[in-house]
């Protein structure tokens, strides 16, 4: 064997170590390497999944108190029962407000034609049970006027998308006016009577206004859901669903 031969031999001697030693040792380890970083990645992942959450939870906890409000403002205009009476304070408030007299609430539309409103529909298709009135009102033309406007606009959504409540939700399907009996007549201003005929609108039976909800909020604190509550019946709140 020559001298080439032998170091042939040799660097192939050395090359089968090398790869043997690869083969053995560094290539189990770099395999595990690459499992570890995977492991690593997937649990930064998951890290940050679960930091995301909890930011959200935070967030929902802070905001607890103004969502509760909302809701009760929300059973302003919606409430979980008839709440007739608070309706006919609503309305004589509001009459006062235009100069007008608010003569008489009878359930019930009466034998005027009515027209179902897209919010009305739109309150049907809700499942929001319906109670239909008829309310009567004496005044001026101008005062009439302003003052159904005004019922319309206790419950409005804005151009934003919010909802401005300041009162029922009520669906005005059809209004009439009369000339006001002399016998009626209580000033020269009232010259007309004004019936309306609308839906104001309840939740169903199987629901709750807040769905077992309470004033606390997670973290136990009651005092900005009890000041926002207490606040939203004396101002129109406005509301983002």
């Amino acid at each position: 064997m020559t001298a080439r031969d032998r170091t042939v031999v040799i660097v192939l001697g050395m090359l089968a170590i090398i790869a043997g030693g690869w083969i053995l040792l560094v290539s189990p380890e770099r395999k595990e390497a690459n499992k570890l970083n995977d492991q690593v990645a997937a649990a930064r992942s998951t890290l940050s999944t679960a930091e995301g959450k909890l930011n959200d939870a935070r967030n929902a906890q802070h905001q607890y108190a103004s969502a509760y409000a909302s809701i009760v403002t929300l059973g302003k205009a919606v409430p979980p029962s008839t709440e007739v009476p608070s309706l006919i304070y609503q309305l004589e408030g509001a009459s006062n407000t235009r100069h007008v007299d608010f003569a008489s609430i009878v359930a019930g539309t009466g034998s005027s034609t009515t027209t179902a409103s897209p919010s009305g529909t739109a309150a049907a298709a809700a499942g929001f049970s319906q109670m239909p009135f008829t309310f009567t009102f004496n005044g001026s033309y101008f005062d009439l006027e302003r003052l159904f406007s005004s019922l319309d606009r206790f419950t409005l959504r804005t151009s934003t998308g919010t909802l401005q409540v300041s009162g029922r939700l009520l669906t005005i399907q059809g209004v009439k006016l009369t000339p006001l009996n002399a016998e009626g007549a209580v000033s020269k201003k009232l010259e007309l009577t004004g019936s309306i005929t609308a839906v104001a609108y309840v939740l169903p039976g199987t629901e709750g206004l807040t769905a077992g909800a309470t004033p606390s909020s997670p973290s136990g604190s009651t005092s900005s859901a009890s000041s926002s509550t207490s606040s939203s019946s004396a101002t129109p709140a406005v509301v983002t669903p």
